[in-house]
């Protein structure tokens, strides 16, 4: 269907985009920018008057405890393509696994799904899993989620395998022993209210290890949701050395700190836990600098898991409805322009991943997000499509809603 969208406010972060014109969409592609291509006759015509016109939202960690509910949550929050992590029941460690999950996001015909492969059977953190297999299945890289692996020669292992067939791995740096019996940032809130704490140094050592590693593999690694000042640095340090290693933020870790524990409060219990305001800091310059992408974390819980006390609650928050809104949030504080926020969270997640997309350059998948920056609403558990409505932020009023959603110039989702 040829679809033209006019008088937005288009931005392209990759391509250094932002202006008000016109967008023209054929075949699923982007057709042209500001001039229609020769002969185009648009059959659909979309009004964006006062909106962003941008590409489609890309988050690097979704959980999709209900992948029909889950899916139309990220289209309602303009996230046009999500990735999975390896941890559901039972873990992705198998091809016929994988390659359900992907016919089954297809079948849907919401939100692209790009699973992580499970690194190690039932991501036990021994044996490798049939990595080759579960590529072809559609796995785009593989991870242990938020499950160790304990034995350092089993990780040098498998980074070595990885990095003879060009696979990315994905970890989550959190050395087990100093962090399994914490549920808190170790610190003056986690002392005050008597809760087990998690010290940054179960970070730091993680990383340290992790990246002597890339450096003896060159295996291409990703770390996800850094929560700390001294990761910040020695991953711009890794960085800088020219290692083929980058990283994400969770989007409640740019906006949250351990005091918004408040008196126990289980909507502000993470993983890894809310830190202290100098780690905020770091993380939200890493941000602002390029240096990490953003991503919305999401991690449905059931209601019942979080009428728990603080110790007991499982840890999370919902985050594909309110990713764009917090990051707008987010650059209002830090003073980011509005294209740099928007590129963390579209063309920073692809190239984490290696995709072409996250654009709208002529000939680009017409993955598109337009979005009304003044829009006001409050996140109420009724306001969310997604089964978690588990949030920090519930009762709060978010600026910027998602209007309309296209995948491959497909409408998927209309406020």
């Amino acid at each position: 269907m040829n679809i033209e969208i006019k008088h937005g406010r288009i931005i392209d972060p990759k391509n250094g985009v932002d202006r008000n014109t016109s967008l023209f969409i054929a075949d699923g592609k982007v057709a042209g920018i500001g001039e229609a291509p020769a002969s185009f006759t648009a059959e659909q015509t979309i009004d964006a008057t006062g909106c962003i016109v941008c590409p489609g939202l890309i988050d690097l960690g979704a959980r999709l405890n209900s992948i029909e509910a889950e899916l139309a949550a990220a289209v309602a929050g303009g996230v046009t393509s999500v990735v999975v992590p390896p941890d559901v029941d039972p873990p992705l460690d198998e091809p016929e696994l994988a390659d359900r999950l992907v016919h089954r996001g297809k079948e849907i015909r919401k939100a692209r799904v790009l699973p992580l492969g499970a690194l190690t059977l039932g991501l036990n953190g021994e044996r490798l899993s049939e990595l080759a297999g579960l590529k072809k299945a559609g796995c785009v890289a593989f991870s242990q989620a938020n499950k160790p692996v304990v034995d350092t020669e089993a990780l040098l292992r498998a980074m070595e395998y990885a990095a003879t067939f060009g696979f990315a791995v994905w970890l989550q740096p959190q050395d087990y022993w100093l962090s399994r019996n914490g549920i808190a940032h170790e610190g003056e809130v986690s002392s005050r209210l008597g809760l087990a704490g998690i010290p940054v140094a179960a970070e730091t050592i993680a990383i340290a290890t992790i990246v002597q590693l890339v450096r003896d593999t060159g295996c291409r690694v990703h770390l996800t949701r850094l929560s700390s000042a001294p990761g910040v640095a020695l991953l711009a340090q890794a960085k800088a050395e020219g290692l083929p290693i980058s990283f994400d933020i969770g989007v409640h870790h740019l906006l949250l700190t351990e005091n918004d524990i408040g008196f126990f409060n289980p909507h502000a219990r993470f993983s890894p836990p809310l830190r202290a305001q100098n780690d905020r800091l770091a993380l939200s310059n890493a941000a602002a600098s390029g240096l990490a992408a953003i991503c919305s974390d999401h991690t449905p819980v059931a209601v019942d898991d979080k009428l728990l006390p603080f110790g007991e609650a499982k840890p999370g928050a919902t985050g594909l409805e309110v990713l764009l809104p917090l990051t707008l949030k987010w650059a209002e504080a830090a003073h980011v322009s509005l294209s740099d926020a928007l590129a963390r969270i579209t063309s920073a997640p692809a190239e984490v991943l290696g995709l072409e997309s996250g654009q709208l350059a002529v000939g680009a998948t017409a993955d598109i997000c337009i979005f009304d920056p003044e829009a006001i609403w409050q996140l109420t558990p009724d306001a969310l499509k997604s089964r978690g409505k588990n949030s920090p932020w519930l009762g709060y009023l978010m600026t910027g809603k998602v209007k309309t959603t296209l995948v491959s110039g497909r409408s998927v989702y209309q406020s």
